[in-house]
């Protein structure tokens, strides 16, 4: 008899011995409550784990969720790097090493005779993690440099592939993709019911509900279902604290966001006919607002908010984390029924067909809008 898919997960989790949890830049509230609700399920279910995030900003919002602070940008290690020393004709008398021109030296003093190359062999340990979940990315390279450089660890490691778009790839060796789910995070609830539901506590309890309330604008959206309001009454039974989710998601604005909201409002810019809205923000902008780049993902829902009407709202602001690599970060969100992420492939854009982000380097702001605006008016007018 063939396992169902939540079966195998299970499996999975039992067998395996340290698992990674990763999503794409630019998550969501939702995905990132996804992600810190498996890490504390598989916590306790006794499995060490990771998660780890291309360019990762933490933002305000998601900080009183336990273990937020544990998100890591990139690997602390992935392999050890064996050496491996035939001394039985020679023995041992010292070993020890130093660092000199960012090059490891290492002497070894045999107690008879000589070493040569002969007697080196080396090697590489098996990868860290033994089983990846990425959760709320449609595809891998969505995964930025968390995946561009380490694809023999996505190769050679099994993943699982959590999420509830349509435009998911089905990327993994197993594809959990619920798409009558109004989030990720209702998905991920009732696989957590089917591999446990007893270890479901109130941190992770919470932390779901953060999801689900985000992203359906605190059950004001058209994809909430009788469904998802039965799922949130059971997770505050289950401890969920909702009038402290309810409070850092939308009664906590910073005053460096609203500084960096006035900002924004006074460079937008609009094309009515083609039912587009952008603005831009500078490196200027960020240092007088004393804001940071986690502060942006307010300022991208408010231009949505306040411009109903628009097709697509672009935000595009020069990247101030590493000001010497002078990037410009561009945000695009689309109301309209195009595919960003392939329209707009040449770009390799990470997020879902109507809600994407991407990277130009070595160019000015101002060169990124031209190039950018052009592009999307091409897109509109055909």
């Amino acid at each position: 008899m063939s396992f169902t898919n939540d079966q195998q997960i299970k499996q999975l989790i039992l067998d395996k011995k340290h698992i990674l949890i990763t999503f794409g830049r630019d998550a969501s509230y939702d995905a990132i409550s996804s992600a810190l609700a498996l890490f504390l399920f598989l916590e306790k279910m006794n499995k060490p784990a990771d998660i780890v995030c291309d360019r990762f900003s933490l933002p305000s919002q998601c900080k009183f969720l336990k273990k937020s602070e544990a998100i890591k940008n990139n690997f602390d290690f992935l392999q050890k790097f064996i050496i491996s020393l035939d001394v039985e004709k020679t023995g041992v008398q010292e070993l020890s090493y130093d660092m000199k021109n960012e090059k490891l030296r290492i002497f070894i003093t045999p107690k008879q005779g000589y070493l040569t190359r002969e007697n080196i062999r080396t090697a590489q340990s098996e990868f860290r993690y033994d089983l990846i979940f990425v959760v709320g990315s449609s595809d891998l390279v969505s995964l930025g440099s968390i995946y561009d450089n380490n694809t023999d660890l996505f190769y050679k490691t099994p993943v699982i592939n959590l999420d509830n778009k349509s435009d998911n790839e089905y990327f993994g060796q197993i594809n959990y993709i619920d798409l009558t789910c109004s989030s990720l995070t209702e998905a991920l609830f009732g696989l957590m019911k089917k591999i446990g539901e007893e270890y479901i506590d109130e941190p992770i309890a919470t932390a779901i509900l953060t999801g689900i309330i985000a992203e359906t604008k605190s059950f004001k959206g058209e994809n909430v279902k009788p469904r998802t309001l039965e799922i949130a009454s059971k997770l505050i039974d289950m401890g969920a604290d909702r009038e402290k989710i309810i409070t850092n998601l939308y009664r906590n604005r910073t005053i460096p966001m609203l500084k960096l909201w006035g900002a924004a409002l006074t460079h937008i810019q609009n094309k009515k006919e083609l039912g587009l809205v952008w603005c831009l923000i500078t490196r200027d902008d960020f240092i007088r607002a004393n804001a940071k780049e986690e502060d942006l993902k307010d300022v991208v829902d408010e231009l949505i908010n306040t411009s109903p009407d628009a097709k697509i709202t672009l935000l595009l602001h020069e990247h101030i984390e590493n000001a010497n690599e002078n990037l410009i970060h561009i945000m695009i969100n689309s109301k309209k029924e195009l595919d960003l992420k392939n329209l707009l492939a040449k770009y390799k854009p990470a997020g879902q067909k109507n809600k994407i982000s991407f990277f130009i380097k070595d160019k000015s702001l101002k060169e990124a809008e031209e190039e950018i605006l052009l592009e999307l008016q091409k897109l509109l007018i055909n």
